[in-house]
C-alpha cells in the first residue's frame, strides 16, 4: 500500500485507482489521437471510412443537455467528494512551496483562482457523433485527464471541468455539416457550463485551461465571452491545438504571453521531438480562416516555451522543474526534474535532452501531442503559480 508522505495528496483507490490513471496517460493514446487536429487526416480513406461516425448528425432535444446546475454534470468542481483535479504527483506537496528555488520569495497568492477545464476528446464509438454523457468509459477516461492534466493548477486554484457532449473522433476527419454541427453541440455545453462557473465564481482571478478538443473550444470561448474576462483572467492555456498570432488572438482581444508572470494572456504548444515532420498538421491549418476572419498561415502559428513562459522562448533541460512519468510497474507516478529541454521553433515546441520513458505512443512525425502536459507538469503549476501572484 502506498502510504501518502505529510501534505502529499495520496493516489486514489477505487475505480479511480493509480494503475488506472497511468495507464490512460501512457497506454490509452489512441483517445488523444482523437482529439488532436486535423493530423489524422494521414490515414487517408482507410482511416476516414473506419472513423466516420454513422448516419447523420442528429440534433438533441431542447432541454436534454447537462444541468450544470447540479453537481452530477461536473468531472470536478471543489466540493464533489474525490475530485480528480485535487490529485498530485509522488512527493509533490500540493499547495506549498517545495523548495527556495521553486518560488524564490513568494508564497502561495492570497486569494485562490478559479480555473475551468475543458477535457479533450474520450469518445471513439461510431454509432453517433457526439459523446453520451451516459456512456461510462468515455466519463471515466475524461476524469483521467482531469486528473493527469488539471491538477498542474491545483497549486493556485479551485478546478471546475464539464462533463460535455464532446465530438467523436471522425468530426476532427471530415469537413461536413455534420461534422461542424457535432462540434457546436459540444461547444455548446462548454459555453453553458461556463455560464455556471461564472455565476458560482463571480469575481476573483480566473484560470483557463484545456487540451485538444478542449482547447478548440477554449479558442472559441476567449472571443465569445472576452468582455467578461476583462480583468479576472490570469491566464488561458490553450494547449494541443494551433493558435494564430494574427489570424485568432484579436479576436479575443488577448495577447500572447510574452514573458513570465505577465498575465490576461495566452499560451500555447505542441510537442513534437528530433526529427519532426509537423507537416501534417501546417497542411490541415494553413489556408483556413481564423476567428477574426483571416487566413492563417505558416508563420503565424503561436508557441509560449512552458518553462521559460515566454513566446518564442527557449529553455535548457535542468530549468525544466518536472515530468511526469511513471514508475516501472505502473502503479506510481513521480517528477523528473531537469530532463527535457525545450525551444519554440516556428510555432511548434521542440523538446530535447534525456527525454524519459514516457511510453511507445509518440505519434507520426515525432510528435508529443499525447504528452503536452505530462512532459511540463510541474512548469505548469510553477508559470500558474507566478501568474497568479504577479495578478494579484
Amino acid at each position: 500500500m502506498h502510504i501518502a508522505e505529510p501534505g502529499v495528496v495520496p493516489y486514489p483507490s477505487g475505480p479511480m485507482c493509480a494503475r488506472r490513471f497511468l495507464m490512460l496517460i501512457f497506454i490509452l493514446t489512441l483517445i488523444v489521437v482523437g482529439g488532436a487536429f486535423a493530423l489524422y487526416q494521414w490515414g487517408g480513406n482507410v482511416l476516414l471510412k473506419s472513423a466516420t461516425p454513422q448516419g447523420h448528425f442528429v440534433a438533441a432535444e431542447a432541454g436534454s443537455g447537462p444541468d450544470y446546475g447540479k453537481a452530477e454534470s461536473w468531472i470536478a468542481r471543489p466540493e464533489i467528494a474525490g475530485n480528480p483535479s485535487t490529485w498530485a504527483p509522488e512527493g509533490y506537496v500540493n499547495g506549498a512551496t517545495k523548495s527556495p528555488d521553486d518560488y524564490p520569495g513568494q508564497t502561495p497568492p492570497p486569494v485562490r483562482a478559479a480555473a475551468f477545464f475543458i477535457h479533450p476528446t474520450t469518445y471513439l464509438e461510431r454509432d453517433r457523433w457526439n459523446a453520451p454523457l451516459t456512456d461510462k468509459a468515455s466519463q471515466d477516461r475524461a476524469a483521467l485527464f482531469v486528473r493527469s492534466q488539471a491538477s498542474a493548477f491545483g497549486d493556485v486554484a479551485d478546478v471546475w471541468a464539464p462533463k460535455y457532449r464532446h465530438a467523436a473522433y471522425g468530426a476532427f476527419l471530415l469537413k461536413s455539416e455534420d461534422a461542424s454541427k457535432a462540434l457546436g453541440m459540444a461547444y455548446g455545453d462548454v459555453s453553458r457550463s461556463f455560464d455556471e462557473f461564472l455565476r458560482r465564481n463571480p469575481a476573483g482571478p480566473i484560470i483557463l485551461a484545456g487540451h485538444s478538443q478542449g482547447s478548440l473550444h477554449l479558442l472559441r470561448l476567449l472571443a465569445e465571452r472576452k468582455d467578461q474576462l476583462k480583468g479576472r483572467l490570469v491566464a488561458a492555456y490553450v494547449i494541443g491545438w494551433p493558435v494564430g498570432i494574427q489570424a485568432d488572438l484579436p479576436a479575443t482581444g488577448l495577447p500572447a504571453c510574452a514573458r513570465a508572470g505577465e498575465t490576461g494572456c495566452v499560451l500555447s504548444w505542441q510537442s513534437f521531438g528530433e526529427p519532426a515532420n509537423m507537416s501534417l498538421i501546417t497542411d490541415a491549418w494553413v489556408g483556413t480562416r481564423g476567428l477574426t476572419g483571416n487566413m492563417r498561415n505558416r508563420d503565424d502559428m503561436l508557441c509560449v516555451n512552458p518553462v521559460s513562459g515566454a513566446k518564442d522562448g527557449n529553455s535548457i533541460a535542468r530549468d525544466n522543474p518536472g515530468t511526469l512519468v511513471p514508475a516501472a510497474d505502473l502503479t506510481n507516478a513521480s517528477l523528473a526534474p531537469g530532463q527535457v529541454g525545450s525551444r519554440c521553433d516556428h510555432g511548434f515546441l521542440m523538446i530535447g535532452g534525456q527525454i524519459p520513458a514516457m511510453g511507445p505512443y509518440v505519434l507520426p512525425g515525432n510528435n508529443y501531442h499525447v504528452y503536452d502536459y505530462a512532459l511540463f507538469w510541474a512548469a505548469i503549476a510553477r508559470d500558474a503559480f507566478q501568474r497568479s501572484i504577479a495578478w494579484r
